[in-house]
């Protein structure tokens, strides 16, 4: 018997690896380097400066940004030994989809500024993978364009929710007649933070008549334009239509609990009863709050320390959240994913699925739709082989009993 040969697995990311290494036959590598660090350093040289600092720019100086990198360097992985994984499975459920790992495309908006594209390379490769693509509503292509590209792919909808009900309504419905059917609320983007670098430069890509497409294609927002004068015809119009876009969307006056559950009866009742999530959530007692009006999951997130400065890492608190409502509902995490270790740790800690965002615009700006290819087939990749090497053969199988929590450790150097 041929031990050397594995029998198939599908899906299989592994031999992406070799396929990688075997460029060197043809006197080739990859083209670019997936290290999050060398990764952030060639979008930083391929990106315009605007793009580049909206990307990286962080909530005051930063401190949420690292505490979210500190949180995993101190939890550290136990891998377990001969543990037959030939057969092992990066596949896993996820609001009634099959996926192919227990990744997804976090909601980022205005993609156009680091690729002319913008969403559709990312809608496009989502698809391929099978894995989810969250479309946010400050995305800069519309809804039904990038339904399209998404093809049969699992695809949800990130809700700024505007308080123009009218606007919300039509939102919504397009997101459902587009084949989004998840609607996931962010609470924590109700205005920007302040961002030293972006505020410096005056960088607000909307106010510049860029990234209005979701709002320039809605026919209630066409007729908001309308009665205010503007004429989308008018390129001298569209920083000003620019503008009142992204005013309805981050507008700056904060929902409060009595409008969930409104919108998840809304949400129902256009969707057929899928599922609808709260995003931004960092305390238990918001978690169980958000269980109580009716949500069907939260998405543990501080906005990849964007929006408050000196905040707790979304890592420390996923566990606390997991005890008080993980039976209850379906948690999501985002904030701070870098490698297949950060992936597999938050699942450990009780999160079902990861929301994936800066590497995936960084291959992006790098080099468009194979930029982000490249980096997500690769982090797939590195995710089934740490499986590998860690001994585990399903997802389900990764639990808080792979950890070490190690006290009193320093902090982290670089960007990584």
């Amino acid at each position: 018997m041929d031990t050397s040969i594995q029998p198939p697995r599908e899906p299989n990311y592994a031999p992406y690896q070799k396929e990688l290494f075997l460029l060197s036959q043809q006197g080739s590598h990859p083209e670019f380097s997936t290290r999050p660090d060398r990764l952030e350093e060639l979008a930083k040289e391929s990106l315009s400066e605007g793009g580049w600092l909206y990307a990286s720019c962080n909530a005051g100086i930063g401190w949420t940004d690292r505490a979210n990198r500190e949180a995993f360097y101190r939890w550290r992985i136990t891998p377990r030994m001969l543990v037959d994984t030939t057969a092992r499975d990066t596949t896993t459920e996820l609001f009634g989809h099959k996926i192919n790992a227990p990744i997804a495309f976090a909601p980022i908006g205005i993609n156009k500024i680091y690729h002319p594209l913008g969403e559709l390379n990312a809608a496009k490769v989502a698809e391929e993978l099978n894995i989810p693509y969250c479309l946010s509503t400050a995305g800069s292509q519309p809804i039904e364009d990038v339904g399209k590209a998404n093809g049969d792919g699992p695809r949800f909808f990130q809700l700024y929710c505007p308080h123009d009900e009218e606007l919300e309504d039509s939102l919504l419905q397009r997101a459902w007649d587009s084949g989004f059917d998840v609607c996931i609320m962010t609470l924590d983007t109700w205005q920007l933070a302040w961002r030293h670098e972006d505020i410096a430069n005056s960088n607000y890509a909307f106010y510049r008549g860029i990234g209005a497409e979701i709002g320039l294609t809605d026919p209630v927002f066409r007729k908001r334009i309308k009665e205010a004068g503007l004429d989308p015809e008018k390129q001298e119009d569209m920083p000003k239509i620019g503008e009142k876009w992204i005013d309805n969307v981050w507008h700056g006056k904060a929902h409060t609990w009595d409008k969930i559950p409104k919108l998840i009866k809304k949400w129902k009742a256009i969707s057929n009863g899928r599922p609808f999530l709260l995003k931004g959530i960092q305390h238990p007692d918001d978690a169980r709050k958000a269980v109580e009006v009716g949500c069907d999951g939260i998405v543990v997130s501080n906005h990849a320390g964007r929006q408050v400065d000196g905040a707790v890492g979304s890592l420390e608190v996923l566990p606390e959240i997991v005890e008080a409502v993980g039976d209850k509902c379906t948690i999501l995490f985002d904030s701070g994913i870098r490698t297949a270790a950060d992936v597999f740790k938050a699942l450990a800690l009780g999160a079902k699925a990861v929301l994936v965002g800066r590497l995936y615009v960084f291959g992006m700006g790098i080099a468009g739709e194979a930029g982000v290819r490249h980096v997500m087939k690769s982090l797939l990749a590195e995710f089934d082989i740490l499986m590998n090497c860690a001994g585990v053969n399903k997802v389900e199988d990764i639990k808080k009993s792979h950890l070490r929590y190690i006290e009193g450790v320093g902090g982290l150097s670089g960007t990584l």
